[in-house]
């Protein structure tokens, strides 16, 4: 187990996973920006910088102190990562007023990425432990944001492809979330921080 450990923890693996991140997006960015131009959606642009500011916090993230060995921790984080990337602009949206979904979570992400910087992950792992701005809200301000854009977004762009999407990307975020903090919760500082802030994404209700 040390072996897997050691390599899945090693700055070769993170510096892939940011690799395949950074390709993924440019071809998420290239359909939005063809689907601005045809229908003139700036919330297409402003969804696609919000995936832009994640890629580059992933590809420039630190390196871990722990990463998790367990496979499906590595599965949920690996696909819940790339699913979004494969949201496409739809020709008709449920919601149009949705777009303000899009630009809140949007807000929300950027204040969330700052205050999480480079201890950003792909699957549960062990960085410097955030506990200012945002985290002192909700435990996982960046799923918060996920979860109000991308259902934004789905309103507004609204096809059987980005539905099914969306459905997939929610559950992992939840399980997500469940992985990361039994990861971090053997760490004493994390579980203080616990103690303090009770909910992960809602406040109030989760």
């Amino acid at each position: 187990m040390e072996p897997q450990r050691s390599f899945l923890e090693s700055g070769r693996v993170s510096f892939y996973s940011g690799v395949l991140v950074a390709i993924a997006f440019v071809i998420f960015a290239s359909s939005h920006f063809v689907g601005f131009q045809r229908t003139g959606e700036w919330t297409l642009l402003l969804f696609c910088f919000s995936e832009a500011l994640t890629a580059v916090f992933i590809f420039f993230r630190s390196s871990p102190e722990t990463v998790s060995a367990d496979r499906l921790d590595w599965i949920v984080g690996t696909v819940g990562t790339f699913a979004p990337l494969l949201l496409r602009p739809a020709p008709w949206g449920i919601a149009p007023w949705a777009k303000y979904a899009i630009i809140a979570g949007v807000m929300i992400q950027v204040a969330g990425l700052i205050s999480l910087n480079r201890s950003i992950a792909i699957v549960a792992a062990k960085r410097e432990i955030k506990t200012k701005g945002m985290y002192r809200l909700v435990r996982h301000p960046l799923y918060a944001s996920y979860l109000v854009t991308f259902s934004g977004y789905v309103l507004m762009n609204s096809s059987i492809q980005n539905l099914v999407l969306y459905v997939l990307t929610i559950t992992l975020l939840f399980l997500r979330c469940y992985k990361e903090e039994t990861h971090l919760v053997t760490d004493p500082s994390y579980a203080e921080y616990m103690q303090k802030v009770n909910y992960r994404i809602i406040p109030f209700i989760y």
